[in-house]
């Protein structure tokens, strides 16, 4: 499959991100859910050091999970993985802006869902970074710059010319 060069300028950090960075990250994201999946609630539900939830009864490491967490935890990882697959290749194979900005406003809307989705954590989930684990920095910090980088990408910042297409 041969991949065209976008007809816009498109910013090195944007490439780097979009392309690379959080598909990989979203690849860790599915592996976790799907090949570890007691590991990856145990770390969601302790990922703010004082909460005082009453989800505090996760099964230890090791521990069975029922069969209808299994499957919500291996949906969650096709999504993940559908998420990779839609910036490494989809952003990859086409040069129109308009793709780029549809599939990236799209993700943005997602990750506004995601950081919703930690609400039950408390208000502290969204800005106690100094109590975040390795699964908060994803589900939260990591969540801010993808949505910072899609706000700046939408709204041209970087982009130079008329929104970032290459002047004819």
């Amino acid at each position: 499959m041969a991949l065209s060069q976008p007809a816009f300028t498109l910013p090195r950090l944007y490439s780097i991100f979009f392309l690379t960075i959080e598909p990989l990250s979203a690849l860790a994201g599915a592996y976790y859910a799907h090949v570890h999946p007691v590991t990856y609630l145990s770390l969601t539900h302790s990922q703010v050091s004082s909460t005082s939830s009453p989800l505090s009864t996760m099964p230890s490491p090791g521990s069975p999970l029922p069969l209808s967490t299994t499957i919500a935890l291996t949906q969650l990882a096709n999504l993940y993985l559908l998420f990779a697959l839609n910036e490494a290749l989809v952003l990859r194979s086409t040069a129109d802006l308009r793709v780029w900005r549809t599939l990236l406003f799209g993700l943005l809307l997602a990750d506004f869902g995601h950081l919703w989705s930690v609400k039950a954590l408390g208000t502290g989930v969204y800005w106690r970074a100094w109590e975040w684990n390795c699964m908060a920095w994803g589900n939260v910090g990591f969540v801010y710059v993808g949505a910072a980088m899609r706000m700046c990408f939408l709204s041209g910042v970087g982009m130079g010319g008329r929104g970032g297409e290459k002047e004819k």
